[in-house]
């Protein structure tokens, strides 16, 4: 059984990083369940594994963090749901681009809720969406924007760190990096597409993408899993 929590407020990302790992080293050892954590962060930059100083383009803007996950540079911070995927992949099949399709596929059909359209593209890691209301490219094509970011690590065959989809976060904060090293395109949230959607409705949603794509969920009590 996967547990569902949603943590309110803002969680300091340190101490995040610290029960992410200690649980998948639990649900390795079999002493815990697979777990979905749901939390807001307050303003920040991670650099995954494959960051370019470069990519870092105001360092001082915001605390900057050295993570283990997968990927460059993103940006975390209040009006963003990032969902910590910590899920035993081996009894999965092994298959970890499988994982990340369903990871993505997740992301689809929750933005499809909305009756947005998400996509992926090749090379471009995240979900994406098109803007037909912006002027098109240079080359005449129509602009596309990253909605929600992926991201993750795997130890002994259990993931952790996850993805992040931008509800209403504040978009002037990803200018001091360059998300995911990817220049030519820009970042866009929910209501920035015009939907005057909640925190709860994106919750309600990734819950129901969740279950049609993983299966069932266990609700979980926040105090009690950030005690483990």
């Amino acid at each position: 059984m996967v547990e569902w929590i949603i943590s309110e407020g803002l969680t300091d990302y340190t101490a995040a990083e610290t029960v992410m790992e200690d649980r998948a080293s639990a649900i390795a050892a079999g002493t815990a369940d697979e777990a979905i954590w749901l939390v807001e962060h307050p303003p920040l930059y991670t650099a995954g594994t494959s960051a370019r100083p470069d990519d870092l383009t105001d360092p001082d803007r915001f605390p900057v963090f050295t993570t283990k996950r997968g990927g460059q540079y993103t940006y975390h911070g209040p009006g963003q749901r990032v969902v910590y995927v910590m899920l035993d992949v081996g009894r999965r099949g092994h298959d970890v681009r499988r994982f990340v399709q369903q990871l993505e596929n997740w992301v689809i059909g929750t933005l499809d809720s909305f009756n947005i359209k998400g996509e992926i593209r090749d090379g471009r890691v995240g979900v994406w969406v098109a803007r037909p209301d912006k002027p098109l490219t240079a080359s005449g094509a129509v602009p596309e924007d990253k909605i929600a970011a992926i991201g993750i690590r795997l130890r002994k065959w259990i993931s952790f760190h996850g993805l992040s989809i931008n509800v209403d976060p504040d978009l002037s904060h990803f200018s001091g990096i360059v998300p995911c090293g990817i220049t030519e395109h820009g970042v866009t949230s929910l209501v920035d597409l015009g939907l005057p959607v909640s925190m709860s409705d994106v919750d309600v949603a990734l819950q129901r993408g969740f279950e049609s794509v993983f299966g069932p969920l266990n609700h979980a009590d926040a105090d009690r899993f950030a005690l483990r």
